[in-house]
């Protein structure tokens, strides 16, 4: 489990690694979070290229984020969601909340 933040201008990327489950959740959540916090991005990206598995808690992670991110306005994007992830994603939702986009 690892995450990677990179700052540019008001854009923050959170790039996600190893698996997303029960056990990482907690930590990859207060790192994007403090993150958002310090910086207010007006976007929030979430890299899942390097996630080699989630389970329901990737969800709480995301749906988590968003409501972070409604109290000041900001989006937030997907990207490089790994096929499984992507219809696990689609089929609770989740674009409703993020604009999603499949990686290779």
């Amino acid at each position: 489990m690892s995450v990677k933040i990179n700052v540019t201008g008001e854009v923050v990327t959170a790039y996600l690694g190893g698996e997303l489950d029960h056990h990482s959740a907690k930590e990859m959540r207060e790192e994007i979070d403090s993150a958002v916090e310090l910086n207010m991005p007006t976007l929030l990206i979430l890299d899942f290229k390097d996630i080699s598995f989630m389970d329901s808690s990737g969800i709480g992670l995301v749906m988590g984020r968003y409501r972070n991110l409604q109290k000041s306005g900001a989006q937030m994007h997907i990207t490089n969601i790994p096929q499984g992830i992507y219809k696990v994603m689609k089929l609770a939702g989740m674009e409703r909340l993020a604009q999603l986009e499949k990686g290779e």
